[in-house]
């Protein structure tokens, strides 16, 4: 259940970090176990067996190419590592004027995730693009580094909207899926809208760069359900407008509800399909259910995955 405010804390800590802690206590309960798993080992190299060694690490599948016994050697990893990614684009700050960005939703997951991270004793990092990577930290677990990025989260949320911002997400994914030095959890939020069909297909390549390089990648699709996904506008005329271009038109939505919902669900669609074949699990997000439901879901979920 959710803790009870306290000022003192929330004075010391910030109020994203309390908020955040709140969250933790809400969605945590009840689950018994970590629902991440730490890489707590991972191989380093091949050497001789010697005899008499127990047989427990040795290479069959290698024995069985040479003729000749190698043991595998492990380098300890005692923590997970997760490295946060944020799409910070113009389209992420629909609906304007609203309690919860997709933007405000995806700052928000990303801080109880920290907290969570940090109470795992798991490394955690950050990275966010807008034109191009505009942040990168790779993952830590010390105090100092969980206090930064909270600092960094402030900021982006209290920020006043800048100019227009029209992401090339597959080029910052590229840059980051490089920038990465070790396996690692990689979690997106974004909304994954591309301008055309070509920046589509670009961005599912630099997906599958991430996990070419070996890492766990999650993608949360962040949207407003209401009017991204279904398209529940007013049938009266209405002016639309692109917010990472500017480009307006005024139309009625009932003239291209069907078209839209079709070019959605399609859009959707294939990003599944791409998902599954890679290996990516791929979280639907509607920011009106709230960061805490949609965490939960995906906690218990992923528990269940991995019991």
């Amino acid at each position: 259940m959710p803790i009870s405010p306290d000022p003192g804390l929330q004075q010391r800590l910030g109020r994203l970090e309390f908020l955040a802690r709140q969250a933790v206590e809400g969605f945590i309960t009840g689950l018994h176990k970590s629902p991440f798993h730490g890489f707590s080992v991972e191989f380093a190299e091949h050497r001789l067996y010697n005899p008499g060694e127990s047989t427990r690490h040795i290479d069959w599948k290698l024995f069985a190419r040479t003729d000749r016994m190698f043991v595998k050697r492990y380098e300890e990893e005692t923590n997970l590592r997760c490295q946060l990614v944020i799409d910070r684009s113009s389209s992420m700050r629909y609906p304007e004027g609203a309690e919860l960005t997709k933007l405000g939703f995806s700052v928000h997951a990303c801080a109880a995730l920290i907290e969570l991270f940090r109470r795992q004793r798991d490394a955690v990092g950050m990275s966010w693009f807008g034109t191009g990577l505009d942040l990168h930290l790779p993952a830590k677990s010390s105090q100092a580094h969980h206090r930064l990025l909270y600092h960094h989260l402030d900021e982006l949320l209290d920020e006043p909207a800048p100019a227009r911002i029209a992401t090339s997400t597959a080029e910052a994914l590229h840059q980051i899926a490089e920038a990465i030095p070790r396996r690692s959890l990689v979690m997106i939020f974004s909304d994954m809208l591309d301008r055309d069909d070509a920046e589509g297909e670009a961005l599912l390549t630099a997906l599958q760069h991430l996990r070419h390089n070996k890492h766990e990648v999650v993608v949360f699709h962040v949207l407003d359900g209401a009017t991204e996904a279904s398209f529940d506008f007013e049938d009266r005329p209405t002016l639309f407008a692109d917010l990472e271009t500017g480009e307006e038109l005024r139309l009625h939505p009932s003239e291209v509800r069907a078209a839209y919902r079709a070019s959605m669900s399609a859009l959707r669609s294939n990003l599944e399909l791409r998902c599954a074949q890679y290996g990516i699990d791929l979280v639907d997000v509607d920011i009106a259910e709230g960061v805490g439901p949609v965490l939960t879901s995906y906690l218990v979920k992923r528990k269940r995955m991995n019991a």
